[in-house]
């Protein structure tokens, strides 16, 4: 049995024929206007378009493969930043936890110096109270050593007054 060859038109087999990847060993350039319906059933197949359909399919693999894994790494980068902030509200718990003990230190430490801090309020008035008296004595002191200077001027002068 012999193989058809396919009619092909002289301008159209010298454009295909330029590219060796669109020309098949067997049948020529795979461009031609016409194709024999006996390609289908030839028994050797075309090594180039074997190469370039299982290039196709690696190619179509690495696609969907690439594809399918962009979810599955943005959710490993989710866990990944989910496992971080379990971290870091761990360590914020554990900082709340320390401020709530010093708060609770300080409350107490306080609550012991209320009655000292009474008793020092009471004292500071005291000292208050007798620091105005002893301005208001000094100053009476102060008038009363005037008078009595003056008292004493007044005897003093008569009896000058007296002796001259």
């Amino acid at each position: 049995m012999d193989t058809e060859k396919p009619t092909t038109n002289t301008a159209a087999a010298g454009a295909a024929s330029q590219d060796p990847l669109l020309d098949s060993p067997l049948r020529g350039p795979t461009l031609s206007t016409s194709t024999s319906s006996f390609e289908a059933l030839a028994h050797a197949h075309d090594p180039n378009l074997s190469r370039l359909a299982t290039k196709m399919f690696r190619k179509t693999e690495d696609y969907i493969t690439h594809e399918l894994n962009a979810p599955l790494e943005d959710y490993k980068l989710l866990e990944e930043m989910n496992k971080a902030t379990i971290e870091k509200y761990k360590d914020m718990r554990q900082i709340a936890e320390n401020l709530n003990g010093s708060t609770n230190e300080l409350s107490l430490k306080f609550q012991q110096l209320a009655p000292l801090m009474q008793q020092i309020d009471e004292i500071s008035d005291t000292v208050d109270k007798l620091e105005a008296a002893a301005y208001k004595l000094d100053a009476y002191s102060i008038a009363l050593e005037n008078r009595v200077k003056c008292v004493l001027q007044r005897k003093s002068t008569p009896a000058a007054a007296a002796q001259t």
